[in-house]
């Protein structure tokens, strides 16, 4: 599955909320995402623009491989494969054993909404800020794809620059930022 998303960094959730709930969508609930990130001792994420993470969540873990960037129309796309784990901690110790380096922490709370197959998320990222994201799954890269997420973006008053970066990189590049 491809995962094809805007992220837009937003001053403020509420006037976005808002427009969610006069737009009638679908709210799914709010949650605390606690993601560990990891490198591969036989290759460099950083380089190869992958990522591996453990995400935990609703005292649930999930380990997550993100493949490398591919653009979709100025938009965020890349493969995404996902499985959950009967402990996260365990696989932790299993990635250390097998020489893979603990990265940086992500922690954000989240809530999420529902416009038919488009998942929308406002975002609270610790050291990082408020964001907000608008995701849809696809088989393929879907030309329609771009075109109903920057329709969803402009009814729900999503407006700035498209980020093209994860939250991972946001935050090691402010890591980086402030040691210079």
């Amino acid at each position: 599955m491809l995962e094809i998303e805007l992220k837009v960094r937003i001053p403020s959730l509420d006037p976005v909320r808002t427009r969610l709930t006069e737009s009638h969508a679908q709210f799914c609930g709010s949650v605390h995402e606690h993601d560990v990130y990891y490198n591969a001792p036989h290759r460099d994420f950083g380089v190869t623009d992958e990522a591996i993470r453990v995400r935990y969540s609703n005292g649930q873990a999930v380990v997550t491989y993100k493949g490398a960037k591919i653009k979709s129309a100025g938009l965020k796309a890349r493969e995404e494969l996902n499985t959950g784990l009967g402990s996260g901690e365990i696989f932790e110790k299993i990635l250390e054993r097998l020489g893979f380096i603990k990265t940086a922490e992500v922690d954000k709370v989240r809530e999420n909404y529902r416009i038919d197959n488009a998942m929308i998320s406002l975002d609270s990222v610790n050291d990082l800020g408020t964001f907000a994201e608008i995701e849809i799954m696809a088989e393929k890269d879907d030309a329609e794809v771009p075109a109903r997420i920057e329709k969803i973006s402009k009814e729900i008053g999503i407006q700035g620059e498209p980020i093209l970066a994860s939250y991972l990189e946001l935050l090691l590049a402010k890591r980086s930022a402030a040691q210079s």
